[in-house]
C-alpha cells in the first residue's frame, strides 16, 4: 500500500479535503488499510510517514504540515493521535477537523520512561521480535488471543519498521509535550475513540481528552483493545463515516461545520 495520495489514482483531487491517517508507533498504512477501502470518495486520503522520517514529535508535525498545505483533516492513533495533537498546536488553523483514536495526552511518566529504555537496551541488543512476541497481548482485547492471522499482521509491520525505527520512534514518544494545557484551544470538530479493554491508553486517557476539548465526541468500542481499527475495523469505520459526514460532507451537501457550533451528540464527553 502507498503511504501517500492513495485516492489520487481515481478521480481529480485538486478541490478535495485532504483526510490523512497518521500511524502508531512502528505502525505502517496496514494499520488502515480498512479505514482507507470505506472513506468517501470526496476525500483526498493519505496515509503519512513522517514518524518514520523525523526524530520528535514537533519535527514530524511541523513535516506534516509542510508537505500537505491547505486544510486537513487528521485521524491519528496511538502515537499518531500524540502527532495530530502536536500538529493542531502548531497549525490551528490548518486542522478542519480531528479524530484521536487510542490516545494519551499526558507527558511520559519516570515508571514508563525507565521501562521504554530498558526494552530499548533490548531492541540494541537483537532481542526485537521476542520482546514483541512477549508485548504483543497488551496490544489486543483478550479474545484475540487465538486469531493468529490479525496478530501475525501487527508483527509484520512491525518488524518490518526494524530495532532502529522503534528505538527513534519510542524515542519520540518518550519525550512527547503534555499536550493537555492546549487541548481547550481546540475548536475544530473532535471525535475520540478508544477500545473498552485498551490497557496501553486506558480509556480514562480518552475521556480526559474530550473532557478537555469543548464539544468532543467520545465513544467507547467493545471488546476491543488497542489496536482498535484492525481489531474492530467495521465499528470503527461506522462511528469515522457518521463523524465526518457531519463534519465534512460531500461537496453538494455544504462545507465544513465550525467546532463551537454544532451540537454536541449524545455520546459527548460534556
Amino acid at each position: 500500500m502507498r503511504w501517500v495520495n492513495i485516492r489520487q489514482s481515481r478521480t481529480d483531487t485538486s478541490l478535495m479535503t485532504e483526510l490523512v491517517f497518521l500511524p502508531g508507533l512502528a505502525a505502517d498504512a496496514v494499520m488502515w488499510q480498512h479505514q482507507v477501502a470505506a472513506m468517501p470518495s470526496h476525500l483526498d486520503v493519505v496515509v503519512t510517514n513522517v514518524h518514520a522520517r523525523h526524530t520528535t514529535l514537533q519535527e514530524m508535525a511541523a513535516a506534516l504540515l509542510q508537505e500537505h498545505p491547505g486544510d486537513l483533516i487528521l485521524v491519528g492513533a496511538s502515537m499518531g493521535g500524540s502527532l495530530a495533537m502536536e500538529a493542531v498546536r502548531q497549525a490551528p488553523e490548518r486542522v478542519k477537523a480531528l479524530a484521536l483514536l487510542g490516545t494519551n495526552a499526558r507527558p511520559e511518566t519516570d515508571a514508563m520512561r525507565t521501562l521504554r529504555e530498558a526494552t530499548i537496551n533490548m531492541f540494541r541488543q537483537g532481542r526485537t521480535k521476542a520482546i514483541l512476541k512477549v508485548n504483543l497481548p497488551m496490544a489486543f482485547h483478550p479474545s484475540r488471543a487465538d486469531d493468529a492471522a490479525l496478530l501475525q499482521t501487527y508483527l509484520d509491520f512491525v518488524l518490518e519498521a526494524g530495532a532502529e525505527q522503534l528505538i527513534q520512534q519510542t524515542r519520540a514518544l518518550m519525550s512527547r509535550p503534555d499536550a493537555r494545557p492546549h487541548l481547550s484551544e481546540i475548536t475544530c470538530p473532535t471525535l475520540v475513540l478508544c477500545g473498552d479493554a485498551d490497557r496501553l491508553t486506558p480509556p480514562e486517557c480518552s475521556r480526559e481528552i474530550a473532557g478537555l476539548i469543548q464539544g468532543a465526541e467520545f465513544q467507547l468500542i467493545g471488546q476491543c483493545g488497542h489496536m482498535l481499527t484492525m481489531e474492530r475495523p467495521s465499528e470503527v469505520n461506522a462511528a469515522l463515516l457518521a463523524w465526518l459526514a457531519h463534519v465534512a460532507p460531500a461537496p453538494h451537501a455544504g462545507g465544513f461545520k465550525s467546532g463551537p457550533s454544532r451540537e454536541p451528540s449524545p455520546s459527548s464527553a460534556h
